[in-house]
C-alpha cells in the first residue's frame, strides 16, 4: 500500500530494496514509514522553476550551502539554476531514499 501511494517519490532502480525492507519492518517502523511525508518530485520541480534562483528548492533538500550560493549569486547568474532544473527530480528522489535509510537504522 505504501508504496502504491508514494512509488513516484523514490527512484525506480531502489523500489525492490524499498519493499523488501518494508516486508521485513516491525510495526514501528512501518508506521513511521508511513506517517512520514516525503518530498513529491513534481511539486518540487515546480518551486525550483519559480524560486531556485534564490536557493529555495536546495534549502527544502537540506542543502544549506548551495542554497546560499544560489542565493548570494543568484544562482550563479542562472547556470546552477537551469541544472538544478534539470536534475531537481532525481535530487528529489535521492533526499527521499536517504530519508527512508535514515528512518531505517534509527529503528534497527
Amino acid at each position: 500500500m505504501f508504496l502504491a501511494t508514494n512509488r513516484e517519490n523514490f527512484p525506480a532502480i531502489r523500489i525492490p530494496e524499498i519493499k523488501e525492507r518494508l516486508e521485513n519492518a516491525d510495526d514501528s517502523l512501518f508506521t513511521m514509514v508511513t506517517s512520514t511525508e516525503f518530498k513529491k518530485p513534481d511539486t518540487m520541480f515546480i518551486i525550483s522553476i519559480l524560486l531556485g534562483e534564490l536557493g529555495i528548492d536546495r534549502f527544502m533538500l537540506n542543502d544549506s550551502g548551495m542554497g546560499i550560493l544560489k542565493l548570494l549569486t543568484a544562482g550563479c547568474c542562472g547556470v546552477l539554476w537551469i541544472i538544478d532544473i534539470i536534475n531537481i527530480k532525481k535530487m528529489t528522489m535521492e533526499y527521499n531514499y536517504k530519508k527512508f535509510n535514515e528512518m531505517i537504522m534509527t529503528i534497527v
